[in-house]
């Protein structure tokens, strides 16, 4: 009797360790595939925030660095590169959100901002400055309401922290595109 009580036993915990293994491969591969789809903690919104203010920092720098080479004007000009540091500072950091976050940031433009840039590219002078002026005028009042909307609003920290720091820049931004475009459209029209 004892022998078969041994037997029992042994067979028992063979068992147990048998499927000891396959369970814990279960709940470790249930763990990762949680992980992987829950990829970010952000909200949609702040997600989708985050996302547009990539690809239109982006274009910011490009346009910028047109309007270096092609802008007639010097305040033109110096807005130019004015955009290309501050967005590229603005950029970065939102790298670093974004890395912490768990989100893959857009690489390349825009089809939207691709033809605006081959747009610009074909213009010259005062009238690559006119149109320029105006995209930037026109961009900075949406950037401005959209970090606006997300410095308030936003329910991630790190992203509504973003949002905020960067708020005041865009704004200098705008006020400086309104007060250079009516020099642009003055000198486009003679």
């Amino acid at each position: 009797m004892q022998s078969i009580s041994i037997l029992v036993t042994r067979f028992t915990l063979c068992v147990t360790l048998a499927l000891l293994p396959a369970s814990a491969l279960a709940q470790s591969s249930m763990g990762s595939q949680n992980n992987g789809s829950m990829g970010s903690k952000l909200s949609a919104s702040d997600k989708k925030f985050v996302m547009e203010a990539a690809k239109g920092g982006m274009a910011e720098v490009e346009l910028g660095k047109l309007a270096t080479e092609k802008a007639s004007s010097d305040d033109v000009k110096k807005f130019g590169q004015r955009m290309v540091d501050d967005h590229t500072k603005a950029n970065d950091q939102l790298k670093q959100v974004a890395s912490q976050e768990g989100i893959q940031l857009p690489t390349t433009l825009s089809a939207k901002d691709k033809m605006t840039k081959e747009r610009l590219s074909k213009l010259n002078g005062a009238a690559f400055d006119k149109a320029y002026m105006s995209d930037m005028v026109k961009d900075h009042t949406k950037d401005v309401a959209d970090f606006q909307q997300e410095s308030s609003s936003g329910t991630d920290p790190a992203v509504k922290d973003f949002a905020s720091q960067t708020l005041p820049t865009l704004q200098s931004h705008l006020q400086e595109a309104k007060q250079i475009q009516p020099m642009t459209t003055s000198s486009a029209s003679r």
